[in-house]
């Protein structure tokens, strides 16, 4: 079997998408609303009309990570294309890998490509997405969107540019902590879908290290506990860029991402996130 078979193999096994920053990652991609899904709830009957609610020591602290971020710059890109090495995980082994390249188009585009011959794409569209390979187009199944979904709706881009202006939105300072040998700054967030998540920033960058996130599963009868955690930052175009993205599901390693290479705001070409079925 060829490493692209043998990484396509592990991913489905896991139940594991790549994506980029994770940032995923695009950890990697490795979950259940996203852009379309975000403003579709807010203009739903039941959208919740209450507004963000952000204590001040909170609004303080994003102030310092959005400026330590890149600032401006890292409010108006609108797109990011990346380079590098993919990693699924399982049982702390590595269960397969391949090269990737993805591009990104905030808030809810993705192509994602890995392999080095032939390689498998994986294209997403809003509440759309399909997988391409030498053998065909097919659609993405509902599992593999639901992933993509949670994922990208909780990204590092989407939480600090989107998400933290979502109506319901409510911002606390979580006080000190000590994560991924560092001390840290934590911020609690719960959403208006009571959604509780967890933004630890490294207290002397002022850089984000991880965001934990608890979803409720496919089923609806138990809660997955997930873990995005940033590292290897370096300035690209006036943004720092997180270079190295783990992903953690239910406490253990699922997937690892690392960027060789990231720029911003690349033009993609008319019809660069479509799949035509064959």
């Amino acid at each position: 079997m060829s490493m692209e078979e043998t990484f396509s193999v592990a991913r489905r096994r896991l139940g594991w998408e790549l994506s980029p920053l994770w940032v995923t990652l695009g950890a990697l991609s490795l979950l259940a609303i996203s852009g379309p899904a975000l403003k579709a709830s807010q203009n739903s009957p039941d959208a919740p009309t209450r507004p963000t609610v952000i204590e001040p020591k909170a609004q303080a602290l994003l102030d310092k990570t959005v400026q330590a971020l890149g600032g401006a710059s890292f409010l108006a890109f609108k797109r990011l294309t990346t380079a590098g090495r993919a990693f699924t995980i399982s049982n702390d082994q590595t269960a397969g890998f391949a090269p990737f390249e993805s591009a990104v188009e905030y808030p809810d585009k993705r192509r994602f490509s890995y392999g080095k011959k032939k390689p498998v794409i994986l294209i997403n569209n809003g509440d759309q997405g399909w997988e391409m390979d030498r053998y065909g187009t097919i659609s993405q199944r509902p599992e593999d969107l639901r992933r993509w979904r949670i994922i990208n709706r909780f990204s590092l881009e989407n939480l600090l540019r989107v998400r933290i202006h979502e109506p319901g939105m409510l911002i606390q300072d979580g006080g000190s902590d000590f994560v991924d040998q560092l001390p840290a700054r934590v911020l609690t967030l719960v959403d208006a879908s009571q959604v509780q998540m967890k933004f630890f920033i490294n207290n002397l960058t002022f850089l984000p290290i991880r965001i934990t996130y608890r979803v409720q599963n496919a089923t609806g009868d138990d809660w997955d506990e997930y873990a995005d955690v940033y590292g290897d930052y370096q300035r690209i175009q006036g943004i720092q860029t997180p270079m190295h993205v783990t992903r953690f599901l239910n406490n253990e390693r699922v997937s690892e991402t690392y960027r060789n290479t990231a720029k911003y705001d690349e033009s993609y070409s008319a019809g660069y996130f479509v799949a035509v079925k064959k």
